[in-house]
């Protein structure tokens, strides 16, 4: 066993196998170790992101401004969070400036995914000299992801690519992205589950394209899991009975995820010939694939792998057929939809379906054991899009979620005032998780009616 078995435990304790590393989610036994007074959890913070904004008759909340309590009944695209209403905050007003045209003309898409996070206006290019900004994920790694293995998490569910013309001479690496490390890089999101796994327990980014090279590795690898489930057989012997229920939750479920992947490599690997043949580990359905991400989201953050993951649900000006609700269109093109009652119907079924997806993750943080509560009272997570109605940028579409260790007030409405700048809660954001700053990019102020305290 690779373990040295103590009274307390270390927090950062592994699990070691053949090539697999797999760390324990936080555990009973872990706790005395921490300082007096601490905090049994860290905190954490989600950016989720769906592209080509919303109907806004069917996500607004009429609002004379100020905080209100959300109504019984919520507008038809948020209806799919109707059981978590007491756990939302639906936020209205804000506004990312430098995702207007600014005097540069077209190019919605390109800017709302490159403003988002960094509220910079990006310049209008499709060759290599981009430039946009440090987005505050990145500004939050830089200061705190020291403490964890890996610093920040980059996925999506839509393979894009990092150059050409996208949107209007926009390169469209201002699309496929959200996430900037510096003003000229962006962080391509992760969209193989299998890559993110491989990543979190050990088994390396990369697998071979070759299918009978990979099939040689994966029958190596097939042990891996089950080896580190051994050295934990040994661990629950010194562990009291509530943290053997935790460790045989969290390995179960880390069991789930691999069998999901490895279904959907042998489902993909036996394609006919003719059919366009899709990443290895990618589901083409698009909610086992969002769940998946999710479910290995919950992993990164349970085991404290992470604290900071952005999910990018889709690209921007993304053209994905939603047919696992029937509709055939491509989404970006049913937004141009010129009145048509028919499309706008489509649109807003899209964006309900995008919902209940989030409300898939919601669940599973509260469902998830984490020091003395739940992941979902130590996290803070936004659900928007960098565009609003018409492919505006104010009054941007945006759901903020988690407990964040008891500071966020919940289950309310609140509409700012017009172009308040959404970089008025990455602020807010940032010194919640511990990154104290007055002032980043755009911002004018402090945001208020987030928590009560």
């Amino acid at each position: 066993m690779n373990l040295i078995l103590k009274k307390h435990l270390p927090r950062r304790t592994f699990l070691r196998g053949l090539g697999g590393v797999i760390a324990l989610p936080m555990l009973d036994a872990m706790m005395p170790v921490m300082s007096k007074g601490a905090t049994t959890s860290p905190m954490r913070m989600a950016i989720l992101y769906f592209p080509n904004g919303v109907q806004p008759d069917s996500w607004n909340i009429p609002s004379q401004g100020g905080a209100m309590a959300l109504p019984d009944q919520l507008p038809r695209v948020l209806s799919p969070l109707a059981q978590y209403r007491n756990d939302l905050t639906v936020l209205g007003g804000l506004t990312v400036n430098g995702g207007r045209a600014l005097g540069d003309g077209p190019g919605d898409h390109g800017r709302a995914g490159a403003s988002y996070l960094t509220g910079c206006h990006p310049k209008k290019t499709f060759g290599k000299d981009l430039q946009a900004g440090e987005s505050m994920d990145q500004h939050i790694a830089r200061a705190v992801g020291g403490a964890t293995r890996f610093a920040s998490l980059e996925i999506g569910t839509e393979e894009g690519i990092q150059g050409g013309n996208c949107d209007n001479g926009y390169s469209c690496a201002y699309s496929n992205s959200i996430s900037w490390r510096t003003p000229t890089t962006p962080n391509p999101p992760e969209i193989r589950p299998r890559a993110v796994f491989d990543r979190l327990f050990g088994g390396g980014d990369d697998l071979p394209r070759d299918p009978a090279a990979r099939a040689r590795l994966q029958k190596y690898q097939s042990s891996v899991l089950d080896s580190v489930l051994g050295d934990a057989r040994q661990l629950q012997t010194s562990l009291g009975a509530t943290d053997k229920h935790k460790v045989d939750e969290y390995l179960d479920a880390v069991r789930d995820i691999e069998v999901r992947i490895q279904k959907t490599e042998h489902q993909n690997a036996t394609l006919e010939p003719t059919m366009d043949r899709p990443s290895f580990s990618v589901p083409e359905n698009y909610v086992e694939h969002t769940h998946i991400m999710f479910d290995l989201m919950i992993a990164a953050f349970q085991t404290d792998s992470t604290r900071i993951v952005s999910f990018l649900m889709a690209i921007e000006q993304s053209n994905r057929a939603y047919r696992e609700i029937g509709i055939a269109d491509s989404h970006h093109g049913l937004t141009h939809h010129g009145g048509d009652k028919e499309k706008i119907e489509k649109c807003i079924r899209i964006n309900s379906f995008q919902v209940e997806q989030f409300a898939y993750f919601i669940g599973k943080l509260k469902a998830t054991k984490d020091g003395d509560g739940t992941l979902f009272d130590h996290i803070m997570v936004t659900y928007g899009s960098g565009l609003g109605r018409d492919h505006d940028h104010d009054n941007l579409p945006l759901v903020l979620t988690g407990r964040a260790n008891g500071m966020f007030k919940l289950g309310r409405h609140v509409q700012y005032p017009k172009d308040t700048p959404l970089s008025n809660l990455h602020v807010a954001m940032m010194n919640e998780m511990g990154v104290q700053v007055d002032k980043f990019s755009d911002s004018d102020g402090k945001l208020g009616y987030l928590t009560d305290l």
